[in-house]
């Protein structure tokens, strides 16, 4: 009968706004959630065989769920070093525990980049997820494979220990008297060991013939080092007063290796000396600037996070040692994703392959640090579907109840 057919619509169309209100509730109450992405319930009808000429069935409505996981959010800035946005394709990999991870521990995919440290020192978001990213090589470098995802590890910032970085480089800015027969006064750098120590090495210069000098080098005190090639290489100068070469060779790049006393407990050290910008004029000897590199031991007192991805601790010493590298799971359809607790996602065959990216390469977005996505829901766009939804859910309880009144009428018929 037609009368029940309309019933049925009637209660399709119930359920049917039941679940727009319900997504639309979703949408209002995550409108401060980190890139949360928004939900919609389209309608559908349903058509039934017209069996009966001249008698219609109805088939009413069916709700159909769409979610916008590819749209992208406002990119604002955040206080926090660790909060991270991605502008642009693809997603955090993430995982619900640190360490250890193993092949069987499920991985999913968000862009809420509401990362901190915690306790124990790793990264994680609002929701609990633990930041992945491929672990720095010891020679700085990255493995990156796009499609092991066991490659990754959940990123931790602490016990990382102190940095030390060994004095490598020194640069001389200074002017030697080219007449005076008073010799001039040492120059003493200061240089930092492999363990952190610091020590003084000493240029003394002697004049032998015009434009020819000696260069004793030397630790202080001397007996903590000998020096290679030799404790004393000569250097020469051009008639118009510049440096010419070190020891044979360019006073640029004068390498020279410390090999410290066996009581140290310490490896040679190999320190390049620029002399480039000393001169040889008729002026007071005097040393103008020095510069080396080199800092010991220090202790994090920041992490940093580039576009690229990289994560690197800075160290009260100025040192900055890399950590790790995020990467970027993308998909070729991220609105099939399935929609998991905590603001992710884990793949389905209808969001296709999954690939991991690098930052902005091939496709995949690049990292905003300091910044979180915001929520793509539009509140006056919501409370209008909120308004619509009411109004057609009434209209559906009219037609139960419409449908009720002809069914009483026939009813009553037979009296």
């Amino acid at each position: 009968m037609s009368i029940n057919s309309a019933l049925l619509a009637g209660v399709s169309g119930l359920v049917a706004n039941s679940s727009a209100l319900a997504a639309i509730s979703d949408n209002i109450a995550n409108v401060n959630t980190v890139a949360y992405k928004r939900n919609q319930v389209n309608f559908a009808n349903v058509v039934t065989a017209q069996a009966v000429s001249g008698r219609y069935s109805a088939g009413g409505v069916q709700g159909v769920t769409r979610q916008f996981v590819s749209t992208q959010g406002l990119i604002q800035s955040s206080g926090s070093s660790t909060d991270l946005a991605i502008s642009g394709d693809g997603f955090f990999v993430v995982t619900s525990k640190g360490a250890p991870l193993t092949a069987a521990d499920a991985r999913v995919f968000t862009r809420q980049g509401s990362f901190s440290v915690d306790a124990d020192g790793y990264l994680v978001n609002d929701s609990k997820l633990y930041l992945q990213g491929w672990p720095v090589q010891s020679n700085g470098t990255f493995v990156t494979p796009p499609s092991d995802l066991t490659a990754m590890q959940s990123i931790n910032v602490k016990n990382l220990g102190a940095a030390v970085s060994p004095t490598s480089t020194i640069g001389i800015t200074a002017n030697l008297d080219k007449v005076s027969a008073v010799a001039p006064d040492p120059i003493d750098v200061n240089i930092v060991d492999a363990a952190g120590g610091r020590h003084t090495l000493r240029l003394t210069f002697t004049q032998t013939t015009p434009n020819n000098w000696n260069m004793a080098i030397a630790t202080v005190p001397a007996a903590d080092s000998t020096v290679a090639p030799a404790a004393t290489v000569p250097v020469t100068f051009n008639t118009d007063g510049s440096i010419n070469q070190i020891n044979g060779g360019s006073a640029s790049a004068f390498n020279m290796t410390l090999t410290w006393a066996a009581a140290l407990g310490l490896p040679n050290q190999t320190i390049a000396l620029d002399l480039s910008k000393t001169t040889q004029y008729d002026e007071p000897s005097s040393t103008t600037q020095i510069t080396q590199n080199g800092a010991g031991a220090g202790n994090v007192v920041a992490i940093e996070v580039d576009e690229d991805g990289i994560v690197s601790a800075v160290y009260d010493n100025n040192q900055i040692r890399k950590v790790a590298k995020v990467g970027i799971g993308t998909f070729s359809n991220p609105d099939g994703l399935a929609t998991v607790s905590g603001n992710a996602y884990r793949p389905t065959r209808e969001a296709g392959e999954l690939v991991i990216k690098q930052a902005g390469v091939g496709g995949a977005g690049k990292i905003s640090p300091s910044s979180l996505e915001a929520s793509t829901v539009d509140l006056s766009a919501e409370f209008t579907g909120l308004i619509q939804t009411q109004k057609a859910y009434s209209a559906s309880s009219k037609i139960i109840t419409t449908a009720d009144q002809m069914l009483e009428e026939l009813i009553n018929i037979k009296r």
